[in-house]
């Protein structure tokens, strides 16, 4: 395996990222300004985002340190949201299982969600792609750059960003983009509903619990159909198998 063939699926990997970049711009701009906006010191907001690298669980937690939630809630939240990463860690383990403990705790921290689309897609056209993790890892450090920045700017910017600019509109289209592809598949379009429908609905409970909850019912839902499905399939196939050519 030639040097140059890794660094060329590197180069494609963050290549084929770049075309979404705008909208990880977006999306990290917000989260930088929120950080600040929300209480959190410039250096703070810093640490947080170079630490935690995980948007959608910034922005969850933002509100709450606001308004002086308990500390459980606030971490409790943010691991909720954060749940898909345990998901998306379990279906990229058998592509890096050969590699270091090391590197693998490094390529778990650079996982994002964009990324991790491309990467599936990616498994699905060419199932035989000899540098995978080459690619995986070009397209994702592409990500992290890109969001740090994007990060970053938002937050020592924070005070001179004026609303009227619609950036958390933005940020919100760019994970919409993110979440149609997702919901290809039954168990994840369920779950989508099921989340947005609970939210609405628990909007007004008190410390934004509405989020919380959405999340939960979201992921026990998608967990269901799954199985369903899983089960469903497997009844067929047995039933195929004892039917006589």
């Amino acid at each position: 395996m030639s040097e140059s063939s890794r660094r060329d699926a590197a180069l494609r990997g963050a290549r084929e990222l770049l075309p979404l970049s705008p909208g990880i711009f977006a999306w990290g701009l917000v989260t930088g300004v929120a950080m600040v906006k929300s209480g959190l010191s410039t250096l703070d907001a810093t640490i947080l985002s170079l630490l935690a690298y995980a948007g959608s669980a910034q922005l969850a937690a933002m509100p709450l340190i606001a308004t002086l939630a308990p500390l459980w809630l606030v971490t409790l939240t943010a691991i909720i949201v954060n749940l898909r990463f345990v998901v998306y860690t379990a279906l990229l383990r058998p592509h890096f299982t050969h590699l270091t403990a090391g590197r693998r705790l490094w390529l778990g921290y650079i996982v994002g969600d964009i990324m991790f689309v491309r990467f599936t897609t990616l498994l699905q056209q060419e199932p035989n792609h000899p540098h995978k993790v080459a690619y995986y890892t070009g397209g994702a450090l592409a990500n992290w750059v890109i969001w740090q920045v994007s990060s970053l700017i938002g937050i020592f910017a924070a005070s001179a960003i004026p609303a009227s600019w619609g950036l958390e509109l933005a940020g919100t289209l760019a994970l919409v983009a993110l979440l149609v592809p997702l919901c290809r598949q039954w168990p994840a379009f369920a779950g989508a509903v099921a989340a947005a429908v609970v939210a609405v609905l628990a909007h007004s409970l008190p410390l934004r619990l509405g989020l919380l909850c959405g999340v939960v019912v979201g992921i026990a839902v998608a967990l269901f159909v799954d199985h369903q499905s899983k089960d469903r399939q497997s009844r067929q196939r047995d039933a195929s198998e004892r039917t006589p050519s």
